[in-house]
């Protein structure tokens, strides 16, 4: 039997009692489990009387593991009684009387209620998007940039140039002066094709420790094509001014997928922000250990483990503020998550096989995996958590259309 003595808030503790003859028959139960594990002296493996076995293990001990495996049992069965979605729990009371039930006391931290804010008010502060002849001009110009050659010059080297350079010990490599560490560049600038410098080589304090002999083979530049119909042409484009066209295109449609993106943000972060909800510690917990994993996740990708990290921050006297920031980042993440499931429940749009396929395939696609492999990997509790993500998508999509 289960019942809720106090609710407050997200917070509710609930009491459990197990009758006498469900405990009886759990420890029993415990053990010939027990039984079949323990090595008894004089006895087979699994041979040993029970009441040989409960000697050797000590009563109290045997009752402690009776509590555990009672609460294990049962707890789960109490919260689908009580209708409770729990987050978190904790045993506060416990009291386990010999010949009689068992029963316990246990403060849990139940899934939040959450009330959305008048969304449908909302007046989102997000500029239309705006595509300027001086954003064609430049976005032309990257494309020059990228189809730029390089080509020897007959002259000194200058910054932007490309240097092949030969080594005392006779190895050999390009050099990007844009690229180059500062003291090498100041060594190669201003040379040309046969010149010798002595270039320095720099401990991790920045001290001098050798000079490297190095010979000057070659300088290029990059040559930029002209922008012209034949260049034009070469990006398969019927002229230039065809070329600029669809530049143009482009950029009004990365404009638009920027413009939906910010709305889309601005309207998650608002119904967020006036959310009314008390989110259990746990969750807050939670949510800050995932943000500390994919942050060591990063950092091992660049040769640097977290406790190092962290130690650096508190030698630089950041540590605090770090963590405040990973607290106010976390809460923000999980407003957000709570304001998207709570949209969802109220609009409750509906997602087509056709729509949850397409998803699946962007989803793969993204994976670099078949669908296939997806729905195996994923399995059924994660293609479910997937369809929700899907639901929530569609949701947010239905609230900016209200918005207009």
């Amino acid at each position: 039997m289960a019942e809720i003595l106090e609710r407050s808030g997200y917070l509710v503790k609930v009491r459990v009692e197990v009758p006498a003859d469900r405990v009886k028959a759990s420890y029993e139960a415990l053990l010939k489990d027990l039984a079949s594990r323990v090595r008894v002296p004089g006895f087979r493996p699994g041979k040993a009387p029970l009441k040989v076995v409960e000697a050797r293990l000590g009563r109290e001990a045997l009752l402690q593991d009776l509590k555990e495996r009672l609460v294990e049992e049962t707890y789960p069965e109490a919260v689908r009684e009580l209708g409770l979605s729990p987050v978190a729990a904790r045993v506060v009371e416990q009291d386990l009387s010999e010949g009689e039930g068992f029963r316990y006391v246990a403060e849990v931290e139940n899934y939040p209620e959450v009330r959305l804010p008048d969304w449908r008010s909302f007046a989102l502060e997000v500029s239309p998007p705006e595509v300027t002849e001086e954003m064609v001009e430049k976005a032309l110009e990257e494309l020059r940039q990228r189809y730029a050659e390089l080509v020897p010059v007959e002259r000194e080297a200058q910054e932007k140039d490309h240097l092949f350079v030969r080594t005392e010990e006779g190895a050999e490599f390009p050099i990007d002066l844009a690229k180059a560490l500062p003291h090498v560049r100041e060594a190669l600038l201003g040379k040309k094709a046969g010149d010798v410098v002595m270039v320095p080589v720099l401990n991790d304090k920045g001290e001098k420790v050798r000079e490297v002999r190095t010979e000057v083979l070659e300088v290029k530049t990059l040559k930029l094509p002209e922008l012209d119909e034949e260049f034009a042409k070469t990006l398969e484009a019927e002229s230039l001014e065809d070329l600029k066209n669809r530049v143009r295109e482009s950029l009004k449609r990365q404009a638009e997928r920027a413009y939906e993106e910010a709305r889309e943000r601005a309207f998650l972060e608002k119904l967020a922000e006036g959310l009314e909800v008390e989110i259990p510690p746990s969750m807050l917990r939670a949510e800050e250990r995932h943000l500390l994993e994919h942050l060591a996740e990063d950092l091992y990708r660049q040769g640097i483990s977290l406790e190092a990290y962290l130690e650096a921050l508190k030698v630089k006297g950041e540590l605090e503020k770090f963590q405040e920031d990973l607290r106010k980042e976390a809460e923000k993440r999980v407003r957000i998550a709570l304001a998207r499931e709570k949209l969802a429940e109220e609009l409750n749009p509906e997602v087509s096989e056709e729509e949850w396929q397409a998803y699946l395939q962007a989803a793969a696609r993204a994976y670099g995996v078949s669908v296939q492999d997806l729905r195996r990997q994923f399995g059924e509790e994660g293609l479910a958590r997937l369809k929700e993500r899907l639901r929530q998508d569609k949701a947010v999509q239905e609230a900016l259309k209200v918005l207009g």
